[in-house]
């Protein structure tokens, strides 16, 4: 295993990593210039139910770049830098960049499927113009966005390949293994999306990664070096 010295001065964060924050900073920049979370870039770019009117095949790749807000976009960022810099230095930028697109779309297919089962009985149902109308726009106002899903997926990478390094997480006393504390997020996205009561996409988060760790763990056992 190799660590490549790759840096700059915006503290030493390798060329993927850095490029991702960019465009995504440009993107939300976007997203308020056309009117926010409620304007048209959403519509367009937000990942959809697959029934709904705004629905485009492409989303399941825009939805990674777009954020509901400076805190979203600032705490993604931050998670991004923070884990992805490192696993980064292991693989290199190709490989990065092809595992963080390829858990973005595991995140976006679990995040379809929860739509699935949360609206089953509409799905199912024949729906008069009125109610038509209605779950079109609740579908419109629950469409997702966010770089969550890919980067659980870093998140989990990183839990495999450095399994042991302590951690620091607010309010516990002691360092806690970082292999569970990928775990305790996890647990915690799938009792949430279970429970439900809130608007994250928890299902994505969970989706994007299982989808990380089973692309390393079968990529380690194969021992190959790359999986591209």
């Amino acid at each position: 295993m190799a660590f490549d010295n790759y840096g700059n001065r915006f503290q030493r964060t390798t060329p993927a990593v850095l490029n991702l924050i960019i465009i995504n900073a440009l993107v939300f920049i976007a997203q308020k210039v056309f009117g926010g979370i409620d304007g048209p870039a959403t519509d367009l770019f937000a990942l959809h139910h697959y029934r709904s009117e705004y629905f485009r095949p492409y989303q399941v790749v825009t939805h990674m770049f777009m954020h509901a807000s400076w805190l979203h976009l600032l705490f993604n960022m931050y998670a991004l830098w923070m884990f992805g810099t490192i696993v980064e230095r292991v693989w290199g930028p190709k490989r990065f960049m092809i595992f963080y697109f390829i858990c973005g779309l595991g995140a976006a297919m679990a995040q379809l499927a929860a739509y699935a089962f949360a609206y089953r009985i509409a799905d199912n149902t024949v729906l008069s113009t009125e109610q038509y109308t209605l779950i079109q726009e609740v579908w419109r106002q629950t469409a997702t966005v966010g770089a969550s899903g890919a980067i659980m997926g870093v998140l989990a990478a990183f839990g495999y390949l450095f399994p042991n390094t302590p951690m620091m997480i607010i309010p516990i006393p002691v360092p806690v293994k970082a292999k569970w504390v990928v775990l305790g997020i996890i647990a915690i996205d799938v009792f949430s999306g279970i429970s439900g009561g809130d608007d994250v996409a928890h299902f994505a988060h969970v989706g994007g990664a299982l989808t990380g760790f089973l692309i390393v763990f079968f990529q380690n056992r194969m021992n190959r070096k790359t999986f591209y």
